[in-house]
């Protein structure tokens, strides 16, 4: 972790989220299409950012299944965004890689043929900006 500011102010820096103000319903894992293949499942990535376990958030599986629809955004009662808090810590690691991290040629052969093709469209919109 570098010196400063932790990750967890840095994605809730990026994210613009309160994740306080999660009162632990379910209703964001129960809307999520991808529940059943995530490890850490939208409701509980709230949890470890307010418990700062940031490097099992990048690490999860998660982090690169979700996919990005925002359902979970939609549904929750009290605007927590869990999708925003998922994405924001996906930024924290591209950022960390370096911006020549990954090169359009290299994506072909690093493509998992699991991945759901949704995933790659809002992942180009996001990062074509």
């Amino acid at each position: 972790m570098s010196h400063g500011k932790s990750q967890t102010q840095k994605i809730k820096e990026i994210t613009g989220v309160d994740p306080y103000k999660c009162m632990k319903c379910g209703k964001c894992s129960a809307t999520c299409p991808l529940f059943n293949e995530m490890d850490i499942k939208p409701h509980q990535f709230v949890s470890y950012v307010l418990n700062e376990d940031i490097d099992a958030l990048v690490n999860s599986k998660s982090l690169w299944k979700c996919l990005s629809c925002f359902a979970c955004i939609e549904r929750c009662p009290r605007n927590v965004k869990p999708g925003e808090l998922i994405d924001g810590a996906r930024q924290l690691v591209v950022r960390q890689r370096g911006a020549d991290y990954l090169t359009p040629e290299d994506i072909p052969e690093r493509l998992d043929p699991e991945l759901p093709q949704q995933l790659l469209v809002s992942a180009f919109r996001r990062y074509r900006r």
